[in-house]
C-alpha cells in the first residue's frame, strides 16, 4: 500500500466517522471531550481526585458514541475516562443541531 492509498483511506474513513457523527447527534445531550477522545453522552457523572497533590479527572459515562475512525462499534454502552488533563463538558442544544432552512 502507498503513502497516497494510506491517505486516501483515512480520508475516506474520516469523512464517513464524519457522516456518522453527523447522524447520531441529535440523539445525545451533551459531548465531552478529553485529550485522547471526543464523545457524545446522555449520562455522565465527574469526579475530581486529588492524590499526593496531584489532581485527575474521573469521567464515567453510560450510553455513549466515541469519535474513533479505528473502533469498529462507535456505541460504547459504559465508558470510564482517568486523565490528569482537562475535560471540556458541554451541553448541545437542539437548535444549533438543525440545518439551516430546515
Amino acid at each position: 500500500m502507498s503513502a497516497e492509498d494510506l491517505e486516501k483511506y483515512e480520508t475516506e474513513m474520516e469523512l464517513k466517522l464524519y457522516r456518522e457523527y453527523r447522524d447520531v447527534v441529535g440523539l445525545f445531550k451533551y459531548v465531552i471531550e478529553t485529550e485522547r477522545r471526543f464523545y457524545l453522552t446522555n449520562d455522565y457523572e465527574m469526579q475530581v481526585h486529588s492524590v499526593q497533590g496531584e489532581v485527575f479527572f474521573e469521567v464515567s459515562m453510560a450510553d455513549a458514541w466515541v469519535w474513533d475512525m479505528y473502533r469498529p462499534a462507535r456505541f460504547v454502552k459504559q465508558v470510564r475516562v482517568l486523565t490528569f488533563k482537562d475535560v471540556n463538558i458541554e451541553e448541545l442544544n437542539k437548535n444549533d443541531l438543525e440545518m439551516p432552512g430546515g
